[in-house]
């Protein structure tokens, strides 16, 4: 097998490697630009004018309801 220095060594590297690994990876600088950049993917920032299409479009709708239920 090897003698107790082998061991200690390989235990060293055992414990040193994930834990390096994992210090490295999880600091905000490494992942933020690509978290920021994936959010404005997912949810843009609102337009203005898309708003209030939306709002118009959904006046129109709420209009063509009650006539029909008028009608």
């Amino acid at each position: 097998m090897g003698n107790w220095k082998l061991e200690v060594a390989r235990m060293a590297l055992y414990t040193t490697f994930p834990v390096s690994l994992f210090f490295y990876f999880n600091q905000p600088q490494y992942f933020e630009q690509w978290v920021t950049d994936t959010k404005r993917q997912i949810m843009p920032p609102e337009n203005k004018a898309d708003k209030e299409a939306i709002q118009k479009l959904i006046q129109d709708m709420r209009k063509k309801q009650m006539q029909s239920l008028e009608d």
